[in-house]
């Protein structure tokens, strides 16, 4: 039963982050402050599903933060596994949640999108998500004060960071929901490389920064 909770928290928690992201954008109005706003209202969102779940089945909603905690033997194969795929249905129900409320445009321009050239999206996403990873175990090793809000507030300075750039997604989960339903695939591929690749670069730095303190 356990197992069945931690699951159905990660489905809810993902559904909270992007629905919630979602009509953010679809909401802000356009000027220099609507990467601001959008990143306040995922950071927000984020905030909101961690108190609500996190402490159930630990908070992640992104599955690049599982995998790293795979990466640090803090998560096992088998729950690696049921948290991606919780994580990926709950992206998904909230992407049929805006289409039932607006129409598949909407959810298209809820999509993840390159702002200019591939090549600087690409390091964004890497060294945002291994940043953010890197933080998440970090704050996560010890007690975890303060993690419920370094989190999110990391979340905000991601996205207004990187929206221009990449989309801001550090998370394959956030943008899987989008493509499926909006058809909105675009370079969907980064979005999963990029997180994928951040998510092991933040499980090592984690692991060296343990060590060099330990020594």
């Amino acid at each position: 039963m356990g197992n069945v909770n931690k699951l159905c928290a990660e489905a809810l928690g993902t559904f909270t982050l992007l629905f919630v992201g979602s009509l953010t954008i679809l909401s802000a109005a356009e000027g220099d402050a609507r990467n601001l706003v959008i990143g306040v209202g995922f950071g927000f969102a984020l905030l909101m599903g961690l108190h609500l779940w996190g402490s159930t089945s630990g908070g992640h909603f992104n599955p690049a933060v599982s995998l790293g905690a795979f990466l640090s033997k803090r998560l096992g194969v088998k729950d690696l596994i049921g948290y991606w795929v919780a994580q990926a249905v709950g992206a998904i129900v909230a992407s049929v949640a805006v289409l039932v409320m607006f129409d598949g445009d909407a959810v298209a321009s809820t999509a993840t999108t390159v702002g200019g050239a591939i090549w600087p999206a690409i390091v964004a996403e890497v060294l945002l998500t291994a940043l953010f990873v890197g933080l998440i175990l970090k704050v996560t090793s010890g007690d975890g004060k303060g993690a419920f809000i370094a989190i999110p507030l990391a979340l905000v300075a991601i996205q207004v960071a990187a929206i221009p750039i990449s989309g801001a997604s550090v998370n394959p989960a956030r943008s899987l929901g989008p493509a499926l339903v909006g058809g909105a695939w675009g370079d969907f591929w980064l979005y999963l490389v990029g997180p994928a690749l951040g998510a092991v670069l933040g499980a090592a730095m984690c692991k060296c920064c343990s060590a060099c303190k330990k020594s």
